[in-house]
């Protein structure tokens, strides 16, 4: 009998290898004070809550830490009571200020969990104005995709960038796909379900997979959660990227024998150190060629398959969604 993995979004531990403390200001009295970490010891993570707005904390937060010399910085709920506006306003604020950062490597914005707002209500915006301020920024996180934005552009320094959603819209990606990140070396998006705006097609897959060409220190390529995981399976199965890659995540979505029997004739992925289909739908013959084929090469493989309902167990479906 197989474990039931259960799929979350929850709040950061860690970001640029820091721990996330979380900055309580304002407080009684301006300056640094004694009970604060040293600047550059944690990812600093700011948020509104019902007392405090983002502004009020934003505003103490430069005041009271010695910004020049923190490395990272965690956005989380910027709402008090619900959004009106998305990120766009604190996007204003933090890139405004960008020069008091000057060693800022690492971003995470939307880190939110679902009793806060669901993961496709997370309103975003153009997080290239991010990449832009920050031009030796290595690590760019984000969660949520309504109204995100990626603009073509060249970052010299991003060796990161993760963007979790329950559907990624093709713009944003049709848009990073014409970007140049000569440095990235980790990549991981969740597509989604089109029920969500996940409306990403094969043809944005594989343009996708020919930018990052164009990314020769690329090791970790992820296209997880998605309800186009067959195609997308068939697509990175004849990517000359995945030569160079070390691991390959494909889990999350609504891989079936189709995208299964698409890896297996494809190029050779016996290099990979990790490969991850996890929450599968592969029938046990399937999965046991997989393990068959793969297993004594590959030190990390991921085969937990996805609950299937008893009264539907043809269904499939994406791990996170709303």
């Amino acid at each position: 009998m197989s474990t039931r993995v259960r799929y979350h979004p929850s709040y950061l531990e860690h970001l640029h290898g820091l721990p996330v403390h979380y900055f309580a200001g304002p407080d009684d009295g301006p300056g640094p004070g004694p009970h604060l970490p040293p600047p550059a010891s944690v990812a600093w993570r700011l948020t509104a809550d019902r007392e405090v707005p983002f502004e009020e904390r934003w505003s103490s937060f430069l005041d009271r830490v010695r910004t020049d010399e923190v490395v990272a910085l965690v956005i989380g709920a910027w709402w008090q009571e619900w959004d009106e506006h998305g990120i766009g306003p604190v996007l204003d604020l933090i890139t405004a200020e960008a020069h008091r950062l000057p060693r800022l490597r690492a971003v995470f914005l939307g880190d939110v969990e679902p009793e806060e707002a669901e993961i496709s209500w997370i309103k975003q915006g153009d997080v290239g104005r991010v990449l832009r301020a920050w031009p030796g920024l290595y690590e760019l996180g984000v969660r949520g995709a309504e109204n995100l934005v990626i603009e073509p552009l060249r970052h010299e320094e991003l060796r990161g960038l993760r963007i979790e959603s329950g559907g990624l819209p093709p713009e944003p990606v049709r848009g990073l796909a014409a970007c140049d990140l000569p440095a990235l070396r980790h990549l991981e998006l969740w597509l989604g379900t089109s029920w969500y705006g996940g409306d990403c097609t094969a043809a944005d897959v594989r343009a996708l997979l020919a930018m990052l060409d164009r990314s020769p220190r690329i090791a970790h390529l992820g296209l997880r959660n998605s309800d186009i995981q067959d195609e997308i399976a068939a697509a990175v199965a004849a990517a000359p990227v995945v030569a160079g890659l070390d691991s390959l995540d494909l889990s999350m979505g609504t891989l079936s024998d189709d995208g299964g029997a698409a890896l297996l004739s494809g190029q050779p992925l016996t290099h990979l150190r990790a490969l991850d289909l996890g929450h599968h739908f592969m029938s046990e013959e399937m999965t046991r060629r997989v393990r068959e084929t793969l297993g004594a090469h590959i030190p990390d493989l991921g085969l937990t398959p996805a609950h299937r309902s008893a009264r539907r167990p043809e269904e499939r479906y994406v791990a996170i969604g709303e």
